[in-house]
């Protein structure tokens, strides 16, 4: 005997076997039920999606994994090609569109900013960890089961490895130089790890204090590549290396000791109106005192940047107008001050930490305490043109 409720909420009855077994499926489960199993269709299509599209990067990459990886060429839109082996190299190369293919991508740059190595290992772990989700997937197991097992392995794997790990003496140099030649040894430049190992590991002890340190700030540290040459030439310098080269527009100094380095991000040039204008002069007189009134101008800024006891001026790289004109490098090249000009806004705080300048916004504020200092600043050549090297910084990046 069946008892339900039919309209109005009156009471009927049915002792029926045929008309209960003859009813469709869906008169059986109702809307409700439905809409549940095409949820629980879709909740597993988009997880599917996900897995395959973390595999599909990690697959990519598992191949230029340890010393017998191969290398892989990367062609750029623009045309650049790119022969690597180095996982966040390649990933940061690939165009990602997938947002779960992106997440492996940021696993590699944080695993490149914290660690400096391993970063195709983890992309190659995670992407294994995936396979085996899927499996268990597929045997009914639920996702936050899953995820809750993968924490206490987690746990678990560190607790290990504390274990067995040997802690890193930063004032042991040849126990460092040993771990940066193993992380060279599956590079393209493996060959030549024994030049650059101890190369990386002495530029990263000039920028800490061994004793309190407990990481390191690469961006104290800068790369400045030049094309020419052998990777032999490549060389440590304690201090800063400019690739632009001292303006000899008007013949002036090239090396400056004792130098008293100033930063301006100001144009030593004469001043523009706001808007775009153009002044018509038909007179010879006026254009005459046009003339006298700019060159009284610069002259008296060239005045007061030599007043301050500046030697060597470092103009940051103007888009408006020209940070420095013909006439102002004459009148530093007759005060002996070595001009660098066309300074990138990138490199102005790395600039001020090693010499320990600050840089200057206006004419009026140029004081002798906002120099920096160093012992030598000159100009060297090297195969690809010259460069200006900074030697004998007080801070050293530090």
């Amino acid at each position: 005997l069946r008892v339900w409720l039919g309209p109005g909420g009156v009471a009927r009855a049915s002792t029926s076997l045929a008309a209960r077994t003859t009813m469709p499926p869906s008169a059986a489960s109702g809307p409700g039920q439905t809409r549940k199993a095409s949820d629980r269709a879709q909740e597993k299509g988009v997880r599917e999606s996900n897995i395959v599209a973390a595999k599909s990067v990690a697959d990519a990459v598992r191949t230029s994994l340890g010393p017998r990886g191969m290398d892989k060429m990367i062609s750029s839109a623009g045309g650049d090609v790119v022969i690597t082996n180095d996982g966040a190299t390649i990933l940061k190369q690939m165009e990602v569109a997938h947002p779960t293919a992106k997440m492996l991508v940021d696993l590699s740059k944080s695993q490149d900013v914290e660690a400096g190595d391993g970063t195709t290992t983890v992309t190659v772990i995670a992407g294994a960890l995936l396979n085996q989700a899927e499996i268990l997937l597929k045997k009914g197991i639920h996702p936050t089961v899953i995820s809750e097992s993968f924490l206490l392995a987690a746990k678990k794997s560190e607790e290990i490895l504390q274990a067995m790990s040997i802690p890193v003496d930063l004032g042991d140099r040849e126990q460092l130089i040993k771990a940066a030649a193993t992380s060279l040894n599956s590079k393209v430049i493996s060959n030549n790890s024994s030049l650059l190992a101890p190369l990386a590991v002495d530029a990263l002890l000039s920028v800490i204090d061994p004793a309190t340190a407990t990481n390191v700030d690469l961006r104290d540290i800068a790369t400045v590549k030049k094309l020419g040459g052998t990777i032999d030439d490549t060389e440590l310098v304690n201090g800063l290396v400019f690739t632009q080269k001292v303006s000899h527009a008007a013949g002036g100094p090239t090396k400056v000791t004792g130098a008293k380095i100033g930063l301006i991000q100001f144009c030593l040039s004469a001043p523009k109106t706001d808007i775009e204008q153009n002044v018509t002069v038909s007179d010879y007189t006026q254009m005459d005192r046009i003339l006298k009134e700019e060159r009284k101008y610069i002259l008296d800024m060239c005045k007061k940047v030599q007043k301050s006891g500046c030697n060597v001026l470092l103009i940051q790289k103007s888009i408006l107008r020209d940070a420095v004109n013909d006439l102002s490098l004459h009148f530093l090249a007759k005060m002996k001050i070595l001009v660098v000009k066309d300074i990138e806004r990138d490199d102005v705080e790395f600039i001020c930490k090693t010499c320990g300048c600050l840089p200057i916004a206006n004419i009026d504020t140029f004081h002798p305490e906002k120099l920096g200092r160093a012992e030598l600043v000159h100009e060297v050549s090297t195969s690809d043109g010259k460069i200006v090297r900074v030697t004998g910084v007080p801070n050293e990046g530090k």
